[in-house]
């Protein structure tokens, strides 16, 4: 039986749990601290952090407090735009890595696809695995032709791609191509910022297992396969989403929830941002 500890195993070997925290607009300080603190009491394992959620020295903290060993935990950092290209990246990183206050990274991706300079980004990405400065490297906000860019033209292609992922916008297509080069795909917003717990579909379906409709949809992810990072401050909030693992949905109300996708992003198109 799947639980909150479950993990997948990425193509390079590395296990990440399938479930954890993600921790965009939470505040620096307290209320970050206090967050990762519980999330890691409540048993997750996996928290995700970038440089622009300006949070990392918090994160970091929270680790070191929680008793929890360093290696039991998943930690994914991302680098921001404007610190794109080789060198930048290598001390992007460095910057990281000293206000978590950690030896390494277990995941360490590019934030969003920067025209020309994604390549060189990767590049350093490259030799932060090689140098064992990362246990995995990995890409947020990519489409297919960024993914196939990588793939001709590096030596390691991504181990994971983080990007926009709800019942909205279920991305199938991308999905599809993921799982056939072994990418696996994480989901954030993965309830759309909650603009999808009113639908009539997932609120039948949550009564029917006595579930939230947030529940209902974590569960559908857990069960695409897709590794999923919802954001909450509150205790209460936190505990029930990881409270996701003592049903199943039918194949069937999985694709009534499919079935809902309408390709709508509520946050920035990755062949169209500016930041």
């Amino acid at each position: 039986m799947k639980n909150i500890h479950s993990t997948l195993t990425l193509h390079n070997g590395v296990k990440m749990p399938q479930f954890g925290l993600g921790v965009y607009k939470v505040e620096e300080g307290q209320q970050v601290e206090d967050t990762v603190k519980d999330a890691i009491n409540l048993g997750y394992r996996l928290i995700d952090t970038a440089s622009f959620y300006e949070n990392e020295e918090g994160v970091g903290k929270a680790i070191r407090e929680s008793g929890v060993p360093r290696e039991e935990l998943f930690i994914t950092t991302k680098v921001w735009n404007t610190d794109q290209g080789y060198e930048q990246t290598l001390a992007a990183f460095e910057k990281s890595l000293k206000k978590l206050e950690l030896d390494y990274i277990d995941l360490y991706l590019i934030h969003w696809p920067v025209k020309e300079k994604y390549l060189e980004t990767w590049r350093a990405l490259e030799k932060l695995y090689k140098n064992g400065k990362v246990k995995a490297i990995g890409v947020s906000n990519f489409q297919i032709h960024h993914l196939q860019d990588i793939m001709e033209n590096s030596s390691e292609k991504p181990v994971v791609n983080q990007v926009e992922l709800h019942p909205r916008l279920t991305q199938e297509e991308l999905r599809s191509f993921c799982d056939e080069h072994n990418i696996k795909v994480e989901a954030w917003s993965p309830i759309a910022r909650g603009r999808v717990l009113d639908d009539p579909v997932i609120k039948e379906i949550a009564d029917k297992y006595c579930k939230s409709a947030a529940q209902v949809i974590l569960r559908w992810h857990i069960q695409n396969g897709v590794i999923v990072i919802p954001k909450s401050v509150h205790e209460e909030r936190l505990k029930e989403n990881a409270d996701i693992y003592n049903f199943e949905l039918s194949a069937e109300e999985m694709k009534h929830i499919d079935a809902l996708n309408k390709n709508v992003r509520y946050g920035a198109d990755p062949d169209n941002f500016e930041f």
